[in-house]
């Protein structure tokens, strides 16, 4: 078991995966918001480096678990030009206002979201031209079999790309970071979604997720090919690529 499974929201009594639909559910009407401030905008960055990795490929067929309010689905469509890409996701209330944006942007055609559960997806052996997550490894209940299930459904020849925040390692940013965790981000968490469990979750759960040579040996293990960590921003965000 890897620490940030570990780590759950509420309480130690219920499974991870009916704690973390909870607590996004509370927040999804904010959660845009608090991702961009929090990132100071630089996670919209980080999706377009993750989209440029796949662009060479020209993938058609897109599964994008941990969707959430559909960022990176919307805007692998509009770079990559995709014909069909899912939104998957654990929490309807994410998936809702990632509908809303979907409709606003005239994506309805390209874009669908569905319900799964990440470590037991319905979706057939090779579906997938590639297989996305940004930001949501950390929220598995089990890594590694989450991990397992992106490559089930991902075609032979097809490409994994996944985003992680991270910690970083060297100074001086391994200590301001430290501090923005445990300060910054749980307070203006709780400010602006008056949620205090997520942003406490938050930081807690990025400083315990698998993450560079760790989390290579890990998609190496359950089949990825070329399996590579590259850190972003100082370390700040990890992007993760793999193909089957």
């Amino acid at each position: 078991m890897y620490g940030s499974e570990k780590v759950l929201p509420y309480n130690q009594k219920e499974h991870k995966g009916v704690q973390v639909r909870r607590m996004f559910d509370a927040i999804a009407g904010k959660y845009d918001v608090l991702n961009h401030t929090l990132s100071f905008g630089f996670d919209k960055g980080w999706r377009r480096r993750g989209i440029r990795f796949l662009r060479p490929f020209a993938p058609k067929q897109i599964l994008d678990i941990a969707t959430g309010t559909g960022d990176l689905a919307i805007e692998m469509q509009r770079i990559l030009g995709a014909e069909r890409i899912i939104g998957a996701d654990i929490s309807e209330g994410m998936m809702q206002v990632g509908r809303e944006k979907v409709a606003r942007a005239g994506l309805q055609d390209h874009i669908f979201f569905e319900q799964q559960d990440c470590t037991a997806l319905t979706y057939a052996d090779d579906s997938f031209d590639a297989v996305t997550a940004a930001f949501g490894v950390r929220n598995f209940e089990d890594i590694e079999r989450g991990l397992s299930e992106m490559y089930r459904v991902l075609k032979p020849g097809g490409h994994l790309m996944i985003l992680e925040l991270s910690t970083p390692e060297h100074f001086p940013m391994k200590q301001l970071y430290s501090i923005y965790s445990r300060v910054v981000i749980p307070n203006i968490g709780r400010l602006i979604s008056k949620e205090k469990a997520a942003y406490s979750y938050l930081p807690a759960s990025i400083k315990v997720v698998p993450q560079g040579k760790v989390m290579e040996g890990l998609l190496s293990r359950v089949g990825f090919k070329e399996a590579k960590a590259h850190t972003l921003t100082f370390g700040i965000c990890s992007l993760y690529t793999g193909s089957k």
